[in-house]
């Protein structure tokens, strides 16, 4: 009987030793092995750790603060396609790409009801005071090239603008007439979403593209 419980004890310690050194994996019994490589990856790597000069800790801690800043939204337009390329240039000289974004919108052909060219800004402005009398307002004008011209209304098509044109002529409106101020074309629309202090100091080496349009809070 005590030789039958040691010859058991001995095959039981041979067994755990044999499964324990994973000699039965082949079969599908033995230890699991417990391994977490993502561990390994996630450590950090002291040899790449470097102490910050007191100047430099300075640094960091102003662009961290300035990060924690609230961030004003800027836009600007519209521009034509010229304009958008030439202030597309500028943007990518001075700005970071993921600062900015210059979006396009398709803007349909108008057409106006129009007075004009006047010799100068004094005759528009006369102009614009008789048309006041009669309770007839003025929009502006979308196209330089009229300036200085007075526009009593706009529309999406010429029948429109013509309608428009004979009710006026109702009111002893005489010498306007319908023209096309806009062809069908492309618009662009500059927008800075978050602005922080180091670019808006940078924004002055845009400005000399921007066609004469200025920054403005997003609506």
């Amino acid at each position: 009987m005590l030789r039958l419980l040691v010859l058991i004890l001995f095959v039981a310690n041979a067994s755990y030793f044999a499964w324990a050194q994973g000699w039965f994996l082949s079969y599908g019994w033995g230890a699991v092995t417990q391994s977490e490589p993502h561990h390994l990856q996630q450590q950090i790597r002291p040899d790449a750790l470097r102490m910050l000069s007191p100047s430099e800790f300075r640094r960091v801690e102003a662009q961290a603060q300035a990060d924690l800043m609230p961030k004003e939204c800027l836009q600007a337009g519209p521009f034509d396609a010229a304009q958008a390329a030439s202030l597309q240039r500028a943007l990518e000289g001075a700005l970071p790409s993921s600062t900015w974004q210059l979006t396009s919108t398709a803007s349909p052909a108008r057409w106006i009801v129009y007075m004009g060219k006047f010799a100068n800004p004094e005759a528009q402005a006369k102009k614009r005071a008789e048309l006041e009398k009669l309770k007839v307002k003025t929009i502006a004008l979308n196209n330089p090239a009229l300036e200085p011209g007075l526009s009593l209304a706009g529309f999406d098509n010429q029948a429109a603008a013509t309608a428009e044109l004979s009710r006026l002529a109702g009111l002893g409106i005489r010498t306007a007439r319908v023209l096309q101020e806009n062809e069908n074309t492309n618009i662009y629309q500059l927008k800075l979403p978050a602005v922080t202090d180091s670019i808006k100091q940078r924004l002055n080496d845009v400005k000399t593209s921007m066609a004469g349009k200025a920054f403005k809070t997003c609506e």
